[in-house]
């Protein structure tokens, strides 16, 4: 028991609870029950939202079948979604047999990186060599010039190892991320909202929108950063359960066996080492690895999680708590850099590890010819220099990107599914490549990276409710949905007149998700909601729920680059800018 002056107990004088009982503890024994008192650790760590009991009696189960229901669901309920979720992406992975979009640099990269350790130039007809071949043809050995760091590449490169140097074999891993972050995302969900069903409901927006499910099966490096970022933030995530949780654990208990604020344990209490928090650093390393816009994302996790401890010091009764955050907690988020800067370094380790005599990687023999001597040789190795390099160039190339392009887009007009990237597009006869014969006159074959268009619209109305939830009711779950969409979205606005492309959006739609997944549980209602309220929430969220799904079938002859008659094309482009 702590003493009164560390104490929020501000009853100064008195003599403690368990010698001086209260006027409550005094009637006890004439059989009073005091009401309830709300019990710190129930901020601190919410208890999950389980269904009524009326639902599981209407449709006749057992208690003992409830119990098992609700022991599994957590797991059961993430796993149904996931699995089809992967269904879908996995289904003819391999079609279009060919070299869409992008996979034109990182299906050779990857093939080139876990071969060589260093990307390669290709002949201008190696993609229909490759493709002719299945892939059996020779690696060149002259280095190429890229500008993303090597982690996807890698990731790329894994599933050509095993299924081969052909589509379905570069496009393996990133159907497989893909799927694992809608299984993480239900859990994510999960444990935000505490609430199984809204979990789900997140992870069943995420496995029907249209540009996760194309970015899911094409090669290219943004949805592995997806991957990446959506499992940092579930690390996050779990380490602020973790630690409410130790610090509900140190709180003291009163007569009625609920924990009370202390002041002293809020404002001194040493978290402990935090493994998930580190696990955050090492996801975060390999998101930068993957693309560099993976910075903003670190540094807002980083803002984030501290605030996150600020506010459990808070809730535990601390007197000051951002400088006990500060004191205690700060030092674990400033010894994430160096070790999210490590992870990306050792993604490097090919590229350092190749010949620095001109047959290595890129600008690897930079320090040893154009880069001789200088002030930092003196205490940088030649790889460093000569990577440090390599890093502006990239740099000065990206920041300089102004070649036009016919998908580019404004992030303006993201959210709105303004300007989708058409990856593939062929325009088979009557009759062939699946146009069927009574078509009459040329189909349409298209891959186009473009999101459910009806959940990107209910998107931004979720946003705003995200927002207003945020800034007027002070809900940390807004603010956490809103801190991925920011991180992922408003760097991009700094780069208004550079090169950039609708799908960069993948990387915070699954926080698009989530917030749509609140705006549910809001229509729905709260628990303790008349029975008509719940009840004509739960059809306006069924009703929205339906026209995703039928948004996402009615279009996936393009998410799929299914041959279709050119006027069922047109009928699907329902605005200028998608032509």
């Amino acid at each position: 028991m702590t003493s009164t002056a560390s104490s929020t107990d501000t009853r100064q004088g008195q003599a403690p609870q368990d010698q001086r009982p209260s006027w409550q503890q005094r009637l006890r024994r004439f059989g009073y029950t005091a009401g309830p008192r709300s019990d710190v650790r129930d901020r601190l760590v919410p208890p999950y939202a389980e269904p009524s009991p009326r639902l599981w009696a209407a449709l006749g189960f057992s208690p003992a079948l409830v119990d098992r229901i609700n022991r599994w669901s957590g797991w059961g309920g993430p796993l149904l979604v996931t699995l089809m979720a992967g269904v879908m992406r996995f289904y003819h992975l391999g079609s279009p047999k060919a070299v869409i979009f992008d996979e034109t640099y990182y299906a050779k990269d990857a093939w080139a990186l876990v071969h060589r350790g260093f990307e390669v130039n290709w002949d201008k007809n190696a993609n229909d060599l490759i493709l002719q071949n299945n892939g059996h043809v020779p690696i060149p050995t002259d280095a190429a010039y890229v500008v993303h760091p090597p982690v996807g590449k890698y990731v790329i490169g894994l599933g050509e190892l095993i299924f081969g140097f052909n589509p379905f074999g570069w496009r393996f891993m990133t159907a497989l991320l893909g799927t694992l972050a809608i299984l993480m995302l239900c859990r994510i969900g999960r444990r935000l909202f505490r609430s199984t069903f809204l979990g789900c409901v997140a992870g069943v927006m995420m496995s029907l929108d249209g540009l996760a499910f194309v970015m899911a099966r094409t090669s290219l490096l943004d949805g592995i950063l997806m991957f990446f970022v959506v499992a940092a933030f579930g690390c996050l995530l779990l380490d602020r359960d973790r630690v409410r949780a130790r610090l509900a654990a140190a709180l003291p208990v009163d007569a009625d066996g609920r924990a009370r604020p202390d002041a002293h344990i809020a404002d001194t209490l040493f978290l402990g080492l935090r493994p998930w928090r580190w696990m955050a650093c090492l996801l975060l390393g390999l998101a930068i690895g993957t693309k560099w816009n993976g910075l903003y994302i670190a540094a807002a996790f980083m803002l984030l999680t501290l605030l996150w401890d600020v506010g459990s010091r808070r809730v535990a009764g601390a007197s000051r708590p951002y400088v006990a955050a500060l004191r205690y907690d700060l030092f674990l988020v400033v010894i994430m850099i160096p070790v999210t800067i490590s992870v990306y370094l050792l993604s490097w380790l090919g590229w350092i590890l190749s010949p620095a005599n001109g047959t290595g990687g890129y600008f690897r023999n930079w320090a040893a010819t154009d880069g001789k001597g200088g002030f930092w040789s003196q205490f940088m190795p030649d790889w460093a220099r000569s990577l440090w390099h390599y890093e502006h160039e990239v740099y000065e190339f990206n920041v300089g990107l102004h070649s036009p392009h016919t998908y580019m887009s404004n992030p303006w007009s993201w959210l709105v599914d303004g300007r989708p990237v058409s990856y593939f597009y062929e325009s088979p006869s009557p009759g062939s490549a699946g146009c069927p014969a009574s078509a009459g006159e040329k189909c349409a074959r298209e891959v186009l990276a473009i999101g459910t268009p009806l959940l990107w619209w209910a998107a931004c109305f979720a946003l705003l409710y995200v927002l207003w939830r945020w800034a007027f009711r002070r809900d940390w779950r807004a603010g956490a949905i809103a801190c991925g969409v920011a991180a992922g979205y408003l760097p991009w606005f700094l780069y208004q007149d550079r090169t950039i492309f609708f799908f960069y959006s993948i990387v915070f739609l699954p926080f698009l998700c989530l917030a749509v997944a609140m705006l549910i549980g809001a229509v729905i209602g709260p628990p303790g909601s008349s029975d008509t309220r719940r009840v004509a929430g739960a059809v306006g969220a069924g009703v929205l729920v339906l026209l995703v799904t039928w948004n996402f079938i009615y279009f996936w002859p393009l998410y799929t680059g299914t041959a279709i008659p050119i006027d069922q094309w047109r009928s699907r482009m329902w605005l200028d800018t998608w032509v």
